[in-house]
């Protein structure tokens, strides 16, 4: 996807993820537990914890860029825990849980899937 539809799509998942960090106090959120909407439409990669920039260590699809069977589209709601500074874990009801690691970036450097 390129053009205005994907950078709709790059705004409203940058929101979702710092709109959602914003419920953080400041100083140390290690082991806190906040609500998150998950951005699974292009499959499970990465996430916009207040802002910082996490990665999933396993990213997760169908294999053609979407989430994989049994997660929601576009967002899957759930929790993220802070485990650290670097590292946060993502938890929903359906049992679904993916762990992330920060990384040392202020935007995703990677395209949006179609």
């Amino acid at each position: 996807m390129t053009g205005r539809a994907g950078k709709i799509i790059l705004a409203l998942t940058l929101a979702a993820g710092v709109l959602t960090g914003c419920t953080q106090a400041a100083g140390d959120n290690t082991g806190r537990t906040i609500p998150f909407d998950l951005y699974t439409h292009c499959g499970i990669k990465e996430a916009w914890i207040g802002s910082t920039y996490f990665e999933a260590e396993a990213p997760l699809s169908d294999g053609s860029g979407n989430p994989p069977e049994g997660w929601d589209n576009p967002f899957q709601r759930g929790t993220m825990t802070l485990a650290s500074e670097t590292e946060a874990v993502f938890t929903d009801d359906a049992g679904h849980e993916v762990k992330f690691r920060a990384q040392p970036r202020t935007s995703p450097s990677k395209p949006l899937c179609a």
